[in-house]
C-alpha cells in the first residue's frame, strides 16, 4: 500500500525495522521475530540496506521473501553510496515488478570494510536519490501511478555532517520538498528532542508526516553500540542513572530499558505523534512487551504464513 494511504487510512503508525541476517542462525532468529511480530500487523515494516557487498542482495531478498509469504508491508532502504543510476533504477525496477509500495532513500553509511570514494557516486546525497525515484515514478513503471511512495531520514539531535542547525534544516527542507511522502527519524531517548524537531519543521513549513524511531535498550553491550549509531546519541541522565544501578543484571537493564521506552511511547502518543517506528535489531521481545504495554488493539486477525 502507498505510505499517503497508510497514513491517510489509521494514524498513528505502529512499524518495525528488520536488518537481513548474514548466517543461517541469525536467519532462523529473524524469521521467529517475523512470526512473532506478524500478528500485531504492523502498518509497514523497513528493512536496512548495507554499505556494499554481498549484503545488498540479501536486503533485496529479504524484501520480496517478506513481501510474497507474509501479510506484512515491506519498505526497503535504499541508499546513495557505491551505487550509480543505472543499479539504482535496476533496483527500483526489481521492486515495482514485486508491487513493493514506497521506499526509504537514505544518504546511507560509509563502508568500513572496502575501499571507497564518495565522489564515485552518482548520488552525493539523500537528496539526489530522492529526486531519482520521483523521475523513476513518473516514468509509469511502478503499477500504481502514483509510483513509490517515499520516505527520508530526520534528525531529531540534528544531522552529525552538519553542526549548522540552520544550514541542516534549509538541506532538509530542499530534501523534503523534493518528493518525500514521509519522515522517519533516527533514534533518540530525549522527547524534547523529537518535539522540537517536529516545531522546526512546522516552522520550516515541512507538513509530511514524522515517525519516531524508538530503539529499546536490552542490554549494556547494546546500549554501548547504540552510542556508534548515527553519529552518537544523546542518553538523558535519568536514564544512565537507572543503568548504572543495575548495569550487573542483564534481566534488569533489559527491564529498565523497556520501561524507559514505554515511557517514550506513552509521551509521543499523548502528544500526537504521526507514527512510532521501532528498531528491533531483528528481536520481537522488548517490542512486543511495549506493544502489548500500549494497549494497542490488533489492527486485523492475522493468520501468519511461513517465512
Amino acid at each position: 500500500m502507498h505510505i499517503a494511504d497508510i497514513m491517510r487510512e489509521d494514524s498513528p503508525t505502529f512499524s518495525f525495522e528488520f536488518f537481513p541476517p548474514k548466517t543461517p542462525a541469525a536467519a532462523e532468529t529473524l524469521y521467529q521475530t517475523i512470526r512473532d511480530l506478524e500478528s500485531y500487523m504492523p502498518h509497514f515494516v523497513s528493512v536496512t540496506y548495507g554499505a556494499g557487498g554481498s549484503t545488498r542482495d540479501l536486503t533485496h531478498h529479504l524484501v520480496e521473501r517478506i513481501q510474497h509469504t507474509t501479510k506484512l508491508d515491506p519498505i526497503p532502504h535504499v541508499t546513495c553510496v557505491c551505487h550509480n543510476e543505472k543499479e539504482i533504477e535496476d533496483i527500483l525496477v526489481r521492486y515495482a515488478k514485486s508491487a513493493i509500495g514506497n521506499i526509504l532513500a537514505l544518504g546511507g553509511d560509509r563502508p568500513n570494510d572496502i575501499p571507497y570514494d564518495k565522489s564515485r557516486d552518482s548520488f552525493q546525497h539523500a537528496i539526489d536519490l530522492v529526486k531519482f525515484i520521483r523521475r523513476f515514478n513518473e516514468s509509469g513503471a511502478h503499477p500504481d501511478p502514483r509510483g513509490f511512495g517515499v520516505g527520508v531520514a530526520g534528525f531529531p539531535e540534528g544531522h552529525p555532517a552538519t553542526p549548522n542547525r540552520l544550514i541542516e534544516m534549509d538541506h532538509f527542507k530542499a530534501k523534503v520538498d523534493a518528493g518525500a511522502d514521509y519522515i522517519v527519524t533516527q533514534l533518540f531517548f530525549d522527547n524534547r528532542d523529537f518535539f522540537d524537531f517536529r516545531e522546526r519543521c512546522a516552522l520550516a513549513d515541512i507538513h509530511v508526516p514524522i515517525i519516531a524511531g524508538i530503539m529499546p535498550v536490552t542490554s549494556m553491550s547494546g546500549f554501548r553500540r547504540i552510542a556508534e549509531l548515527a553519529g552518537g546519541a544523546r542518553f538523558p541522565a535519568k536514564l544512565l542513572r537507572a543503568l548504572r544501578r543495575c548495569e550487573n543484571d542483564p534481566e534488569s537493564v533489559r527491564r529498565v530499558g523497556v520501561h524507559f521506552a514505554l515511557e517514550q511511547c506513552h509521551d509521543l502518543l499523548d502528544n500526537n505523534v504521526a507514527g512510532i517506528h521501532f528498531y528491533t535489531l531483528n528481536r520481537s521481545d522488548a517490542t512486543r512487551v511495549i506493544f502489548d504495554s500500549l494497549g494497542i488493539p490488533r489492527r486485523r486477525n492475522a493468520q501468519a504464513r511461513t517465512v
